[in-house]
Parts: C-alpha cells; sequence; structure tokens
C-alpha cells in the first residue's frame, strides 16, 4: 500500500517513513500543503498521513481543496492540535481519521489499515489461491500449508497481483504500486521477481498477458 505522508518536521518526518516502511507500507515523503496537493491531485496513493501545521498551504486547506475536486483518497491527520474543535473542524471538513502526536508506530500502522478497510470496502488481510496464502499483516507467504520464505520484494509483487486478481497490471504499474521515491528500478527487475515467485510458488501464481503485462487469477478470502 502506498501512502504519502506530509509532514514539515524532517526529524519527525523521517522517523515516521522509516517506521511504515518497516510495517510494510510504500510511503513517500512531502513537507508543505503544496506539494501535498499536488502529489495527491496526479497521483494514486491508498491514502495519505496528513500534518495541519504546514508551510505554503495549511493541512485543512489541503483537506478542503482535495474534497471539493471530488478525490476521495483516505486522510488521516496526524497533528499536535489536541482540542475537540480542531478534531471537529478536521473531521468535518473530509478527514477520515484523527491522531494527536505522539503516536506509537504500531497503532498508526493499525489506523491505516483500518482506515483502508472502511474506505474501500474490500481490503482482505489474507488471500488465497491455488494452496498459496498471502497473510499482508504478517507478511508471511504459504505453498499448501508451508511457509515460503520470500524477500520483501517478491511479497509486494505477490501482494500486488493478488490485490488486483483480475486485472492485468503493466510492468510500469507494478513498479509504481510497489516502489516509493528514490528507488532506482532496473528495467527487467519486475521479470526476476516474477522468476523466483514461480520458481518457489510453481508456474501458476502468475499469469503473463504477452504485451501487456501480468496478472493472478483470482484468489479467495482465506
Amino acid at each position: 500500500m502506498r501512502i504519502l505522508l506530509v509532514e514539515d518536521d524532517p526529524v519527525l518526518g523521517d522517523g515516521l517513513r522509516a517506521g511504515l516502511r518497516q510495517q510494510g507500507f510504500l510511503v513517500d515523503w512531502v513537507r508543505d500543503g503544496h506539494a501535498a496537493e499536488r502529489e495527491l491531485v496526479t497521483d494514486v496513493y491508498s491514502a495519505a498521513v496528513l500534518d495541519l501545521g504546514l508551510p505554503m498551504k495549511s493541512g485543512m486547506e489541503v483537506i478542503k481543496a482535495l474534497r471539493a475536486r471530488k478525490l476521495k483518497t483516505p486522510i488521516l491527520v496526524l497533528t499536535a492540535r489536541d482540542a475537540v474543535a480542531d478534531r471537529v473542524l478536521g473531521l468535518d471538513s473530509g478527514a477520515d481519521d484523527y491522531v494527536v502526536k505522539p503516536v506509537d508506530l504500531h497503532e498508526l500502522a493499525a489506523r491505516l489499515r483500518s482506515l483502508l478497510r472502511r474506505t474501500t470496502g474490500h481490503l482482505i488481510e489474507v488471500l488465497s489461491f491455488d494452496g498459496v496464502t498471502v497473510d499482508a499483516q504478517s507478511r508471511r507467504v504459504t505453498l499448501n500449508g508451508e511457509v515460503v520464505p520470500l524477500a520483501p520484494r517478491e511479497f509486494d509483487l505477490l501482494h500486488t497481483l493478488f490485490r488486483n486478481a483480475g486485472r492485468v497490471l503493466s510492468r510500469e504499474q507494478l513498479e509504481q504500486k510497489m516502489y516509493s521515491w528514490g528507488h532506482e528500478v532496473d528495467s527487467n527487475t519486475i521479470e526476476v521477481h516474477i522468476h523466483h515467485l514461480r520458481r518457489k510458488l510453481g508456474p501458476k501464481v502468475v499469469v503473463t498477458v504477452r504485451g501487456v503485462g501480468y496478472t493472478a487469477m483470482r484468489p479467495a478470502a482465506a
């Protein structure tokens, strides 16, 4: 899941980005309201973690601008403003959740997962197909009940394909979903990961649609 983090404090922002990445999220980080609005309008994110006290444009103004555009990206406000009136204003302006700093990273990750379940209505944490089971929360994959160790990017690719089962995703789309800013991606990286997945989990786990991209057969909820 790709998240946009909007936080102007460099120390806190760096810590939140590192912590959320450890929790399995892909995180892009911007530091002002103008950049936040630009990225959320032009790119696709599963959710945004948004501070309110931002330079250039306040977090509240960003929320109002996005909702005025009818953009439905889930927004979790993370701020030091703890007054009830601030919480009410944030939620009434279009935020989906409101968390007061400081927050435990495990709680923040749990709130993001809960937010995504509520707003998408179909976030399935455990997916299974043809004996392969993917547990998104524990980042564990099993084949016929036996745990199969995967590299982090192999897991991300498999999870992306299973969550989008039935859709054909191009290499460029997979790279966008799997990698945040600052990661250099070789031209054959996706193909290498797919080769490893097929070797570990069987040739049917990923289907190649020649000239278009890759897909997984529709998995069932475990």
